[in-house]
């Protein structure tokens, strides 16, 4: 099995199915003993992403940056792996970089930014009930989930 100093294989194993590895990985020509080459050059970006934080939940480190950690996991891996960020980011200090609402909705504090510069800041209930920036983009947000398929092809 891959090594990560100081995790025994079980740990790697469950760390692996709470952020949604474990089926990729099983799939691998040598599965956890796959190497995957400099920087994960032959995994999908959403792999590489939920790699990345199963190696922080193994570190255990006390401050975690996150830049855009969800961007490209599919939905299907979204729920679990957001739920597994939830375990690393226990008792730890968080600086997570979102376009995501579901990413940062629980956290204690977002900052929202505008040219460069902060223009709110708050949890997500107080931010929503400011009528700025971060309301016009949970507005923005609901407007396009609304969409689907027949309502693109009428605007064209």
């Amino acid at each position: 099995m891959g090594e990560y100093p100081g995790a025994s294989d079980a740990e790697v194993e469950a760390v692996a199915k709470a952020t949604g590895c474990d089926g990729f990985i099983r799939s691998l020509e040598k599965g956890y003993d796959t190497v995957v080459g400099g920087g994960g050059a032959h995994l999908s970006g959403g792999e590489r992403q939920r790699i990345s934080i199963a190696r922080a939940m193994l570190k255990d480190a006390r401050i975690i940056i996150f830049d855009k950690a969800t961007a490209t996991v599919d939905p299907k891996n979204e729920d679990k792996l957001q739920k597994a960020m939830e375990i690393l980011m226990k008792d730890k200090t968080i600086l997570m970089i979102a376009y995501r609402l579901k990413t940062v909705q629980k956290a204690d504090q977002i900052l929202v930014l505008d040219g460069g510069h902060i223009v709110q800041k708050g949890t997500h209930d107080e931010l929503a009930g400011q009528d700025i920036l971060y309301r016009d983009f949970l507005g923005a947000r609901k407007e396009a989930t609304s969409w689907n398929l027949a309502q693109k092809h009428m605007l064209i």
